[in-house]
């Protein structure tokens, strides 16, 4: 059981960096054997669900380089990471009774809703920079964590549990600071403008 909770963690917190990344990793450890999935996951590496996955996956890698551009895309993905990372988390835990997989679900959606906000939220703080270097660094960085991520759940589950707890602490404390630096920007709104 705790190897299921660390894949469907650790592939929690990857889908909310790149759900697309993290379902072509899944589908093709389990399609070359490189890992073995639980059977309800088994569909992930059907042909058809990889090369969809892919396609999106090159579209997504497109849109992150793109300043501002990015900040839409993530934020349509707000509705589309956290679910999606439920419904994999679901799957991921098919072995165990039926209350357990969708606390499983709730909790594994509040994992990538964190990755998640914490990609957006830095993405909003590397576009007030005006070189465009750091976007393109920060978007191929958070594609090797959820791919790196996605293939150590697959392979070390137990490992990934203990990884991603420590994750969700560095996001938390990153967006602790992104929170600080955007409100350093742009101000506290009209109480911090001087009174004329």
């Amino acid at each position: 059981m705790i190897e299921w909770i660390g894949l469907a963690a650790g592939t929690s917190f990857a889908a909310g960096l790149n759900l697309y990344a993290t379902v072509a990793t899944l589908g093709l450890l389990q399609r070359f054997g490189v890992a073995t999935l639980p059977p309800s996951l088994a569909p992930l590496s059907h042909p058809a669900v990889i090369t969809v996955a892919l396609v999106l996956f090159v579209v997504e890698f497109v849109a992150d380089k793109i300043p501002f551009f990015d900040n839409v895309w993530d934020a349509i993905h707000t509705v589309i990471r956290p679910p999606a990372a439920a419904i994999l988390a679901y799957a991921a835990v098919a072995g165990i009774d039926e209350p357990w997989r969708v606390i499983a679900a709730l909790v594994a959606g509040g994992v990538a809703l964190t990755s998640h906000g914490t990609k957006a939220s830095a993405r909003a703080a590397v576009n007030t920079s005006p070189e465009p270097i750091s976007n393109g660094v920060l978007s191929v960085t958070e594609d090797a964590i959820a791919i790196g991520l996605a293939w150590l759940a697959a392979t070390h589950p137990v490992l990934t549990l203990v990884l991603t707890a420590f994750l969700i602490v560095a996001a938390i404390v990153a967006l602790t600071l992104i929170y600080r630096l955007l409100k350093r920007v742009f101000g506290s709104g009209p109480a911090s403008r001087p009174a004329t």
